[in-house]
């Protein structure tokens, strides 16, 4: 009984935290004249699809392949530089692992909108804001690589290290025994840690507002601020935008929430 409880009370938390979302696709899908009916309708009675003049008229595609090109930036960065560090995070035995470990923290609880300023002012003086999208790159770089190296870690220890030392026996070097051995069995944690990376750099919204001028080189999140307007404001064509941009989100996410929830918890047990 009490488990049935647990059920009903879990289903009634998801359906409370998923009703924004769903409100979002339904508002996309009521036309003008019924945005403000009172009461409201639970689901348009005579549904309105703007998604042809949302596309049209505010550039969409523009600004996801704009979104995309940060996203993939971000991501390889992160890969890059993260997998090493997570690898000898996870060997080292030295005592400043753990005051190293401690910083990485720190750093990933620091937020965009308090580090934006100096970045801004280094940035300037580097001249990389004169390459914007780069410098959006780096700067979402910094913010996901401490959250990449914490979690690559555990997969990376979860790795038995009897196997890294056999093939160091077998002749092998140290780089040879990495590129062999630790990264095809951690192949499936770095892939997910590189697809929520991938996500959460996607959503970027901080750091392209402020180091990107160009209209036509902002992120999608910055594109919805083109649906408000100073006396008047496109509802409508802003939820359908939002759903546009949600929708391939949700999509990885259903197709990859086994891989994902285990490559969280990687590690979290022996």
């Amino acid at each position: 009984m009490k488990r049935y409880l647990f059920l009903v009370v879990a289903l009634l938390l998801a359906a409370l935290y998923l009703f924004p979302l769903y409100w979002m696709y339904a508002t996309a899908l009521r036309p003008g004249g019924d945005l403000f009916r009172y009461p409201p309708e639970i689901w348009p009675s005579h549904p309105h699809f703007e998604i042809t003049r949302v596309f049209l008229t505010y550039a969409v595609g523009r600004y996801v392949w704009n979104s995309l090109v940060v996203a993939s930036g971000t991501t390889l960065i992160t890969m890059v530089l993260g997998t090493g560090a997570a690898y000898v995070l996870a060997r080292s035995r030295h005592p400043m692992v753990s005051v190293t470990l401690f910083v990485i923290l720190v750093l990933q609880v620091l937020p965009p909108s308090l580090m934006v300023t100096p970045i801004f002012v280094a940035f300037n003086q580097l001249g990389l804001l004169e390459w914007p999208r780069l410098a959006v790159v780096l700067a979402t770089s910094a913010k996901t690589l401490p959250f990449y190296i914490i979690l690559c870690r555990a997969t990376f220890a979860q790795v038995p290290g009897e196997l890294e030392q056999a093939a160091l026996v077998d002749g092998n070097s140290r780089v040879g025994a990495f590129f062999h051995i630790m990264l095809p069995l951690a192949r499936n944690g770095i892939l997910v840690v590189s697809t929520l990376v991938f996500l959460q750099s996607f959503g970027e919204y901080v750091y392209s507002r402020s180091l990107i001028a160009s209209t036509d080189l902002q992120t999608a999140t910055v594109g919805l601020s083109t649906f408000l307007g100073a006396n008047a404001q496109d509802w409508a064509g802003l939820m359908t935008y939002a759903s546009i941009y949600v929708t391939p989100i949700l999509v990885i996410f259903i197709l990859l929430q086994r891989h994902i929830v285990s490559g969280l918890t990687a590690g979290a047990l022996k």
